[in-house]
């Protein structure tokens, strides 16, 4: 067997911490919203999942329905979160929502969409590409990842989502990715924090895992934990790909993985 191809068969993911109910707007939860995640996880073989939605849509969210879901669900546990974006104008607003239930929540997802436009994120297909067009990439590169770090600084994050999602559209830097992320891996080690492992990334123009293998190894070097993620933003694509996701790990030999309660870091093995 080839040292890139190890086997997975002791590699059975159990988790998915990024999704998103709401979607893209604002539906308050109910049991007929949230339900069908649950099915869609059980028939994925999934037992632990964490519904994020952006902070945008903090409204929609509704701690007593998730309490409901659970009593209807005593086989899943199912955890709380938010994804804390660095959006300009709804963020704040996000921020302050956590900081008032920090105590319900599970987990809290740390991500950046946004660079120079307020109106626009820089991940958004295929609008958001316009936004590299003429500029140096490695500069975009490290802009990013110095708004990584402010998302991590703030305190209010348990796990950093999608790190390398400036790659998306396919921009790559000529500057070696170790030495742009570097810094940040090493801030979010000194924060104690996870980062994910994200198929999303299969699924857009990139065609690459978030984060890239480099990244992967460099966080293994400092100790970083990880989360299994699918970003789904609809309760078809929960655990997307999540058999690949399992040989990457395999070849990676990660043999544990993180999940949360009420932002205690539990790592269990796989």
């Amino acid at each position: 067997m080839s040292v890139n191809q190890l086997s997975t068969k002791n590699y059975q993911l159990f988790s998915d911490y990024h999704t998103h109910p709401q979607g893209h707007r604002v539906q308050p939860y109910t049991q007929g919203l949230l339900q069908p995640w649950a099915d869609s996880a059980r028939r994925s073989g999934l037992t632990d999942i964490a519904f994020t939605d952006h902070d945008r849509y903090h409204t929609g969210i509704d701690f007593d329905e998730i309490d409901r879901l659970r009593e209807r669900n005593p086989d899943l546990q199912i955890r709380v979160g938010i994804e804390l974006d660095n959006d300009p104008i709804h963020s704040a607003a996000g921020r302050n929502w956590i900081e008032k239930h920090w105590d319900k929540l599970d987990f809290v997802l740390g991500s950046v969409h946004f660079l120079d436009r307020a109106d626009q994120m820089f991940d958004s297909v295929p609008g958001g590409a316009a936004q590299f067009e003429g500029r140096n990439v490695d500069a975009i590169y490290s802009d990013y990842f110095r708004r990584v770090r402010e998302i991590a600084a703030t305190g209010l994050v348990d796990c950093l989502a999608h790190l390398d999602l400036i790659k998306i559209h396919g921009h790559r830097p000529d500057e070696e990715i170790g030495s742009l992320v570097n810094e940040t891996l090493d801030f979010i080690h000194v924060r104690n924090l996870a980062v994910e492992l994200s198929t999303a990334g299969w699924r857009k123009p990139v065609k690459e895992l978030y984060p890239g293998d480099r990244i992967i190894e460099l966080a293994i070097e400092k100790g970083i934990p990880f989360t299994t993620a699918s970003d789904a933003h609809s309760h078809a694509q929960l655990g997307d790909k999540f058999p690949s996701l399992a040989q990457k790990m395999a070849n990676f030999r990660i043999r544990q993985i993180c999940v949360f309660e009420q932002h205690d870091r539990i790592q269990l093995p796989l």
